[in-house]
């Protein structure tokens, strides 16, 4: 089997998937990409048997064929050769591979490709159409907020939410919860499934930055994600999601209206003084003044700042965790934020000021209990 393709071209295809593979897989044929041409159209396929992506690239080709290359010796190989084009020829007795360019010729062993896993295919399933930017912005509200405690599965990824009337992607850690949720976009029937961080870390960093299409398949095992000529499929986390909606609190009535750049700066200086292991800032509302302040008594260090906002309600105290409330303000937009609060042990919201017509934004963070320091 022998074939000529742009060594950029390859390149960029390559990298937009190379995230599949992890340098510790379970199926060591799963260090390579899988190559099949057929009528001058290579299809390469990347895997970790839970997220699989696929993209397409045409190529000179007199044969059909297949080939599991070895993708790290690969990548570098086209990383460091200027754009030209580059002729594979494979063996396919023994899968030696050798890769001629005008710089020299490079020999590497291949896999049989019947060894690859199967790419498990959607049948039977319900579909949907989003934009790309839609898409991309409801993953970068809630990735962040995910779990990485392997012991709770169902908060190690995004739960999607499809039904008449729009579609919802809440995740949470226990700590903060963000709900975002899109009036544009709805199913035919309701619909819900948990969706793995990764692939939708993958996801995101391989969607276009425009509003093209990006067609959804899914079923109670997979889902299938189909945009420009990249294909991505992943197994679905088979856990029930916690009962999100009893989890946010209705009547916080003490509303704080500040600029989210704002108390965003003044907590990363803030926080500086906090204690290493617990992170915790108090936040005191008298009037239209609001204080923050941090104390690591174990070093005697100490910080606060006051800071100009509206207030609606009664003065409060009360106390969080610096990194997970600058983490929820960082992958915020809206130049204003209402922070809504109830009481020093409950929830606190943080709603955008300023929320567009098809979208409705809502985190929550879970307060820490305050040291006795004034």
């Amino acid at each position: 089997m022998r074939f000529i393709v742009s060594s950029a071209a390859l390149l960029k295809q390559l990298s937009s998937i190379n995230g599949v593979i992890t340098t510790n897989p379970v199926v060591p044929i799963l260090e390579n990409f899988l190559f099949e041409i057929h009528d001058g159209n290579l299809k390469i396929t990347a895997s970790d048997l839970q997220t699989s992506m696929i993209t397409e690239i045409e190529v000179e080709a007199n044969e059909n064929g297949s080939i599991a290359v070895p993708a790290r010796i690969l990548i570098e190989t086209l990383k460091n050769l200027p754009e030209q084009p580059v002729t594979f020829s494979v063996e396919e007795e023994s899968y030696s591979i050798e890769i001629s360019s005008d710089n020299g010729r490079y020999k590497l062993a291949g896999e049989n490709a019947t060894d690859f896993p199967k790419v498990p295919t959607v049948t039977d399933g319900y579909s949907v159409t989003f934009t790309a930017d839609v898409l991309s912005r409801a993953i970068s509200y809630t990735i962040f907020a995910t779990s990485n405690d392997e012991l709770r599965p169902a908060m190690t990824g995004v739960f999607f939410k499809l039904d008449e009337s729009n579609a919802t992607f809440v995740a949470t850690d226990g700590h903060r919860l963000v709900r975002y949720r899109r009036v544009d976009v709805a199913g035919e029937v309701s619909n819900s499934m948990i969706i793995p961080r990764k692939a939708l870390t993958l996801l995101k960093s391989t969607l276009p930055a425009d509003n093209s299409s990006v067609n959804i398949e899914f079923n109670p095992s997979n889902i299938f994600f189909e945009f420009n000529k990249v294909k991505m499929i992943s197994r679905l986390i088979d856990e029930r999601f916690p009962d999100y909606e009893n989890v946010i609190p209705l009547n916080n009535t003490n509303i704080i209206t500040i600029r989210r750049n704002e108390i965003l700066s003044s907590l990363k200086r803030i926080s500086i003084y906090a204690n290493k292991s617990t992170h915790q800032i108090r936040i005191k509302i008298a009037g239209s003044e609001l204080v923050i302040s941090a104390e690591d008594l174990d070093f005697s260090n100490e910080a606060n700042e006051r800071l100009a906002c509206e207030h609606v309600g009664d003065d409060i105290e009360i106390g969080f965790n610096a990194r997970f409330m600058m983490e929820v303000l960082s992958n915020m937009e809206s130049d204003q934020i209402d922070l809504k609060l109830d009481a020093p042990n409950k929830a606190g919201l943080i709603l955008p000021k300023q929320n567009n017509d098809n979208e409705d934004i809502l985190l929550l963070i879970m307060p820490v209990m305050l040291n006795n320091y004034v």
